[in-house]
């Protein structure tokens, strides 16, 4: 498994020098909140800030700050639009220009300082009608500030959602490809090792012969997805995803009769309760959208889990702040 944190990693060691681009402060309507940030080396990018002028801006400044001071000055005899040899970009104007209405740079001349600040009104000035107003600091990246960056990505990893997928068939390795590329730690258990070969590096997979046993240590506020080739499986995975009602989501891929008959069984033969049955997500992804091509139960079910995700963190951060003021007001 390669995950966020190592390719954080792999882009700090190869990219030779960076500059972190990061949201200080926002006022109104903005992209990205604060702390939001990306990094600039002089031929790639890692993450966003939101994208648009804005970003165009802040890599534009970040760009010239990496250049050495002997570089600084051949960049001066440089057509328009070349940073450095083998690598251009397009010219723009707008992000080299200061524009007016409030717009203000703080830049240090090239290779002689280490931090430069932005501070943009989201106008008609830049070409962005957001509204608001984003304070952006970039640094050049050193030795510390790398160490800073990863540690702050492990913290993070380390208390992402957890979303569990059961079964690595169609459906199943499009949801993984989808939910790679959100901010949740993805698994995908299977009973078969050949159904597990071509995951996105970025989610975990674990072959077991009881994939059911794999929802009881499962992490509280878990998103569970089941969606087996053995419907007898399916049954018995969300049973047991059902008993945890620190879970985030239970979804079963399936038609209505196939949840009637779950809903039969799991009340009469597997110890269930109806409270706990209505808890059930079937068909996962909804009915809404009539199209059973893998890749679109993906997206549906993929938004789906997301939604959970958000609303059971707020509930239960909610929830956690209720029982702090009961203890404190003894």
């Amino acid at each position: 498994m390669n995950s966020k944190v190592q390719s954080l990693r792999d882009f700090l060691a190869g990219q030779g020098r960076i500059a972190l681009v990061e949201v200080t402060g926002t006022k109104g309507s903005t992209p990205r909140e604060k702390g939001a940030f990306m990094l600039v080396s002089q031929t790639a990018i890692f993450g966003t800030i939101g994208g648009g002028q804005l970003e165009y801006m802040a890599i534009d400044k970040a760009r010239q700050m990496l250049f050495s001071p002997l570089e600084g000055e051949m960049a001066a005899k440089r057509p328009e639009g070349v940073l450095s040899e083998g690598t251009t970009r397009a010219a723009s104007s707008t992000a080299a220009a200061t524009p007016p209405g409030g717009f203000a740079a703080t830049l240090p001349p090239r290779g002689r300082d280490s931090r430069a600040t932005l501070d943009v009104p989201l106008g008609p000035e830049i070409g962005q009608c957001c509204g608001g107003r984003v304070e952006v600091l970039i640094r050049l990246v050193d030795a510390e500030l790398a160490a800073e960056l990863v540690a702050a990505a492990e913290a993070e990893e380390a208390h992402l959602p957890h979303v569990y997928i059961f079964g690595g068939g169609h459906v199943g390795q499009a949801l993984a490809s989808t939910i790679a590329l959100l901010p949740v730690h993805g698994v995908v258990i299977e009973t078969r090792a050949e159904a597990l070969e071509g995951m996105p590096e970025t989610v975990e997979t674990r072959l077991t012969p009881m994939p059911e046993a794999e929802v009881r240590n499962a992490p509280a506020g878990t998103a569970f997805a089941i969606l087996t080739h053995d419907h007898a499986l399916d049954f018995l995975i969300v049973a047991e995803a059902l008993k945890r009602d620190d879970a985030a989501y239970v979804g079963m891929i399936g038609s209505k009769t196939k949840k009637a008959t779950f809903r039969n069984w799991f009340l009469k033969s597997a110890d269930g309760s109806q409270a706990e049955f209505a808890r059930l997500v079937s068909p996962i992804g909804g009915d809404t959208v009539k199209d059973k091509r893998p890749q679109i139960i993906a997206a549906l079910a993929a938004a789906e889990i997301m939604t959970a995700l958000v609303v059971h963190a707020a509930t239960s951060k909610a929830g956690n702040q209720v029982l702090h003021d009961k203890m404190m007001a003894g």
